[in-house]
């Protein structure tokens, strides 16, 4: 991995599990680390973890509840007051429900943390990764920045095999029919998977790449605290510890051999092929328009 030092990182769902990991990965590196947590107590106790694992780490909190935009808007307003520029950004955070609940914006849980808050939150994030790869291309090596530093500014999104799921853009919030995690979740994956797409594709040339990362099960998350039941048994028995999860995702964000590929779903540090309609240009589309408009942002 290449040195961190002198970068920033912003890493959500850091308040355990996987994204805790990636962001200790991240801190161990040399990064400072600004801890999403859905409130000010728990991002505080993710950064008692991070500190208890790397002494030295260099942590901010922010708080924002990813179910909800005004909240997004609110924490990057927060981040951008106080830093112009982001090198890393990792997506980590994702629910599994068992019963639909709509969020005050009037949408599905679900789709709102799992597709939406990872759309928001990059997309009010964009100047900052760019003016992060501009820097890095103009360092000739600093103490603020060495030149051994990532030289592209990286999103990192945590995502799926998605198997044979696909986006019903009638029903993208799972409104209709009978409502389970199963159904509502892997549609979800695949929205992850082609917004990276999208992401890296509008980015060309700018410095900044976008990558998708499926980590395999993981154990012993809280992911999976509403749904329990045979799901949950079979992650925490045959799962890999969060540590090891988090490899493909570091690497992705900190290796110099990654900085320049984007648009990719990677794991074990292999890329995977995107089937059936994670390989459709007009879907990626429609779901970004789609997300533009629930967003507010068209």
């Amino acid at each position: 991995m290449a040195s961190m030092e002198g970068t920033v990182a912003l890493v959500t769902g850091a308040a355990g599990g996987l994204g805790q990991a990636v962001a200790t990965g991240l801190a161990r590196e040399g990064a400072l680390v600004v801890v999403v947590g859905r409130s000010a107590s728990r991002a505080e106790e993710a950064i008692k973890g991070i500190r208890s694992r790397v002494q030295d780490a260099q942590l901010e909190p922010l708080v924002c509840d990813l179910s909800l935009q005004s909240s997004i808007h609110a924490a990057t307003t927060d981040f951008l007051s106080r830093r112009d520029r982001l090198d890393v950004l990792v997506n980590a955070a994702g629910v599994f429900r068992k019963e639909r609940h709509l969020t005050p914006d009037g949408l599905e849980l679900t789709f709102a943390t799992n597709v939406m808050a990872y759309f928001l939150l990059t997309r009010l994030l964009l100047d900052a990764l760019r003016n992060a790869a501009v820097a890095g291309r103009e360092n000739t090596g600093t103490a603020a920045r060495p030149a051994a530093g990532p030289r592209s500014s990286r999103i990192v999104n945590i995502a799926s095999r998605y198997g044979n799921a696909k986006l019903d853009f009638d029903d993208l919030q799972t409104a209709k029919g009978k409502y389970s995690y199963l159904r509502s979740t892997p549609p979800t994956m695949l929205a992850r998977v082609l917004l990276t797409q999208e992401f890296a594709e509008q980015l060309r040339g700018s410095g900044v790449v976008a990558n998708a990362a499926h980590p395999g099960l993981v154990k012993n998350t809280a992911l999976l605290q509403d749904v329990g039941g045979p799901f949950r048994w079979i992650t925490n028995t045959f799962g890999a510890p969060a540590e090891k999860a988090a490899d493909t995702p570091l690497w992705l964000a900190t290796a110099n051999e990654t900085a320049a590929v984007t648009g990719k779903l990677w794991t074990k540090r292999k890329e995977l092929p995107t089937p059936g309609m994670g390989s459709d240009s007009e879907a990626r589309q429609r779901l970004w328009n789609a997300c533009s408009r629930l967003a507010g942002l068209t």
